[in-house]
């Protein structure tokens, strides 16, 4: 609880300032950003002003210039909010986000840096090929199902097996995708991931469920976000998005609230 409201004070106290630097914040290591409208204390955060600061943030780090949807970027942080509340995540301030609203012909994985509020990366990743041809359609939890999983993963150890330099994950919701372990899911680098594949074939080429990364960047990418920090696979599913107990604001603050209602 410690890490999660030091983190919100971060990211929405009028009296602590956001960081825009490009080196790990420190608490006597944070930069101004100039910005005319006030962010709430914590102490006044609800699921009303949380919203409205997700706003901001957004605003923030410029994230319409990379295409990122709100929606997409609002679910992610209440995701990860609540994933770090349970001490699941390590202190590197990372969130993926995988965005299958969107063409695999376009660049969907983003990967967002929230202690120095800026984009790490912006890259291409596969959907199953029983997801869809150039936009994912379905979504399975089921073993050989050769489809994508929705929901939010936690990223696990690094090993080298058939598909190369590869990071293991762990599915957080159940009847979503906490089967990834026992289907073999994993993020790996592939040929099929490439600007070259799409100009050949019309479209991205597609894994058995993994979300590939292009040769030239996987490696480096599933060094920096292994051992414990989110990627959020987002679609706008109803059913999912109102049923995924991490993803209601209500759930996630409820404690918080609680905790600087009685301080004060």
């Amino acid at each position: 609880m410690e890490q999660l409201s030091s983190l919100l004070l971060l990211l929405f106290s009028s009296h602590l300032p956001l960081a825009v630097t490009d080196n790990a914040l420190t608490n006597d290591r944070v930069a101004v950003i100039h910005h005319s409208e006030t962010i709430p204390a914590l102490k006044d955060l609800n699921p009303t002003t949380f919203m409205d600061s997700m706003s901001r943030l957004y605003d923030v780090m410029d994230l319409q210039k990379y295409e990122l949807s709100f929606d997409a970027f609002k679910y992610g942080m209440t995701g990860y909010l609540s994933l770090l509340r349970e001490g699941k995540l390590n202190n590197k301030g990372l969130l993926t986000i995988i965005d299958f609203t969107k063409s695999s012909n376009s660049k969907r994985f983003y990967t967002l840096d929230l202690i120095n509020l800026a984009v790490k990366f912006h890259t291409y990743v596969s959907h199953g090929k029983n997801t869809g041809e150039v936009m994912a359609k379905s979504f399975s939890n089921t073993v050989h199902s050769n489809q994508s999983s929705l929901g939010l993963y936690v990223t696990g150890e690094t090993y080298v097996g058939s598909k190369g330099y590869s990071l293991k994950l762990d599915g957080m919701e159940k009847g979503y995708n906490d089967k990834i372990r026992e289907r073999a899911v994993v993020m790996h680098n592939a040929e099929y991931v490439s600007e070259h594949w799409i100009r050949k074939y019309g479209r991205l080429g597609r894994s058995q469920g993994c979300p590939a990364l292009p040769n030239e960047i996987g490696k480096k990418v599933i060094d920096t976000i292994k051992n414990h920090t989110v990627i959020f696979a987002y679609y706008d599913d109803t059913a999912y998005l109102s049923s995924s107990p991490y993803l209601n604001p209500e759930n996630l603050f409820a404690p918080i609230f609680a905790s600087s209602q009685a301080g004060n």
